[in-house]
């Protein structure tokens, strides 16, 4: 085993340690095939309001422009579906974020990831990225073989489905690459058919503008009266896409702690999203992912969903 596929083990074993679903390293360089997409994507507005979309365009597609001499992209994921759901008489929200806001939980264990690589082979720099910079994330999850882009947009793997976070350490290391994995999404359309605001827009074009999560997050005004009766009961986030996937059969609960749901929201009704106080919002959702919409937009989305 020469010194790359040693690393290259030694990093696997590693993640998988830190609760890390399964790990893909990829060569650095320039994503060719997403640039034509991310620019019809873009020129054609489906960013909505999501301005920040537009910007360090050249940076999105090129990682060796935001790591200086960035060799090796390190690509993970990790579980976050749940054992336990939302009461039935509630408003929704994502899975996702059931338990504490994932950027810190996961940007520890990229820390660690990144200590344990320095320590075990030297003089190694990187950054670690978890959702919060221009990173295409699921196209260097894709590259990586640990899975293949849905017709839903989301990374899909026949082991698991598609309900786990992407993150990824970009290090000016050489590694042993993978090689992508194929699509099996064949002639399903599950995904395409069940969107309730039609965001799918065509096989693997997700308009996002039209997106149950934009409007429940994204967006800072009001939802389009148009929308309503299309939200689907979804207070925050939107799961449908995910949930009629059929590979999502194999969902397997996580066994991170951290990501476990708050009692009390799971035993919410729609009454109590419509009648939440500060501080019943900043009690529940003290570490939540949910805070990114503040009580405002909670207040404003359950008003919207009556």
């Amino acid at each position: 085993m020469n010194a790359k596929e040693k690393h290259s083990v030694g990093i696997k074993s590693e993640a998988k340690r830190l609760g890390f679903l399964s790990c893909g390293i990829s060569k650095a360089g320039f994503l060719e095939e997403e640039a034509p997409r991310l620019e019809n994507w873009l020129n054609n507005n489906m960013n909505g309001q999501m301005s920040y979309m537009e910007n360090h365009f050249d940076k999105r597609l090129n990682p060796t422009l935001l790591v200086d001499g960035a060799k090796s992209v390190i690509s993970l994921l990790l579980n976050y579906y749940p054992s336990e759901f939302q009461n039935e008489e509630s408003y929704k929200i994502s899975k996702y974020a059931y338990g504490q806001d994932y950027h810190f939980v996961i940007k520890e264990k990229l820390k660690e990831l990144l200590h344990f690589i320095q320590t075990e082979i030297g003089e190694v720099s990187g950054r670690a990225f978890v959702d919060s910079a221009p990173v295409l994330d699921k196209a260097w999850a894709a590259k990586s073989g640990l899975g293949w882009m849905g017709k839903n947009t989301n990374l899909i793997t026949q082991k698991v489905g598609s309900f786990y976070f992407i993150a990824e350490l970009i290090v000016d290391l050489e590694l042993e690459y993978d090689a992508p994995t194929t699509d099996h999404c064949g002639s399903c359309t599950a995904c395409i058919d069940a969107c309730p605001t039609e965001a799918i827009v065509a096989p693997y074009v997700v308009d996002g503008s039209k997106c149950i999560s934009y409007f429940t997050i994204e967006l800072k005004e009001n939802i389009p009266a148009e929308m309503k009766g299309k939200l689907d009961d979804w207070v925050f986030g939107c799961d449908v896409c995910q949930d009629v996937c059929p590979w999502n059969r194999f969902s397997k609960p996580h066994s991170e702690p951290l990501f476990q749901a708050n009692p009390e929201l799971l035993s919410f009704t729609k009454k109590d999203w419509e009648e939440i106080t500060e501080d019943v919002f900043k009690k529940v959702f003290k570490n939540s992912a949910v805070k990114r919409t503040k009580l405002e937009g909670v207040k404003r989305n359950a008003e919207f969903l009556k």
